[in-house]
């Protein structure tokens, strides 16, 4: 019996887990997730670590980790009943990793969402917060994958020429990566960027903060004939994150020879239709005619870049050519609320769960 106890025995967590799927297509809500009590080991094996979590990331790719099956080759789904996990950051509490030590910030793409957790030191990336003026969250977002998202689809897909008179338009520009990738548009050369959100107060922040050019709220008046009043000269560029029938206006208003940065396609997430999802025949034939190219973009694709780029985000943002927005909600048990309310895009930025508080 106390060799029972003692295996028992060990430090107390709290954990969010999947508590049920929305199906397909259905709608996410927080009761699909699940706070309890649990434990972890009070001892650490070599080359472990153990690591209390600060910040988590929610993202809109979770959707499809939700469903059984997540329509992707390289996303994992969540288990019911099981922990959820991505982006997260946290601090060394105890190490036995050689490359790693107490009071040591690191990362993963794979964190736990749990308040302690004890993590192979080697699939671990140690931060440098002095590269974000200390603002270790921002590791999860503009400094972060979401960033990179940004950067190296403008970077690999958009074709971007500096002098080349090039108009970008941004769909959910409002977002963690749309707002970024308006902004980085414009570094890279774009000479107009015109972002498509839902509300006149992402607007008037994308173009009083974020440095756009114009910005169309999709929930008022034509779409169409703003996109024309506001690009003149037609797209040459579109950084597309939501799909369905915005995509296919913006689609229809592009240039000979432009680009679509297909980065996301949230509007679709709640549908069973496969990725990316087909355009409808009169758009297709749209984007044949006119050679526009709209190829699936993976940032994990392009790791070899991911150093050089996260030091020119970095860059960017130590000198304020990068200005970051974040939605932070407090306190583990509010992760499903927060997953909710960005699903509905409800928020502006990076949405982010601080563990810590």
């Amino acid at each position: 019996i106390q060799c029972e106890i003692a295996a028992k025995a060990g430090m107390i967590i709290q954990r969010v887990v999947l508590n049920s799927r929305p199906g397909k297509n259905g709608v996410p809500v927080a009761e699909n997730f699940r706070l309890e009590q649990s434990t972890i080991a009070d001892t650490i094996q070599a080359g472990q670590v153990r690591v209390r979590t600060l910040y988590l990331s929610v993202d809109p790719y979770m959707r499809c980790r939700m469903n059984e099956d997540t329509g992707s080759d390289y996303l994992l789904p969540w288990q019911l009943s099981e922990v959820a996990d991505g982006g997260g950051i946290g601090v060394v509490e105890e190490s036995k990793h050689h490359n790693l030590a107490k009071g040591d910030f690191v990362t993963s793409f794979n964190w736990p969402w749990q308040t302690l957790a004890i993590l192979d030191g080697s699939l671990l990336q140690k931060l440098v917060p002095q590269l974000v003026n200390g603002r270790l969250s921002y590791f999860l977002g503009a400094a972060g994958i979401t960033g990179l998202t940004a950067l190296l689809g403008i970077k690999e897909k958009g074709h971007v020429t500096a002098g080349a008179n090039q108009t970008m338009v941004v769909s959910g520009a409002a977002g963690a990566c749309g707002s970024l990738a308006g902004q980085i548009g414009r570094l890279e050369g774009c000479s107009r960027v015109v972002g498509i959100a839902g509300t006149d107060e992402k607007c008037s922040l994308l173009v009083q903060e974020m440095g756009f050019d114009a910005a169309i709220n999709y929930k008022k008046g034509n779409v169409a004939q703003q996109l024309c009043e506001l690009c003149p000269g037609g797209v040459d560029v579109y950084f597309d994150n939501v799909g369905g029938d915005i995509s296919d206006t913006v689609i229809s208003q592009m240039n000979q020879n432009s680009h679509i940065i297909l980065c996301g396609q949230i509007s679709q997430y709640n549908k069973d239709v496969p990725y990316p999802p087909p355009l409808p025949p009169d758009i297709e034939k749209i984007q044949k005619e006119r050679n526009i190219t709209r190829e699936r973009f993976l940032v994990l694709n392009y790791m070899d870049k991911q150093e050089a780029s996260i030091l020119q985000l970095c860059q960017w943002i130590q000198e304020g050519k990068l200005k970051v927005r974040e939605t932070v909600v407090e306190g583990l048990a509010n992760i499903g609320a927060a997953f909710q309310s960005m699903m509905n895009g409800g928020n502006i930025g990076k949405q982010i769960v601080s563990v810590s508080k």
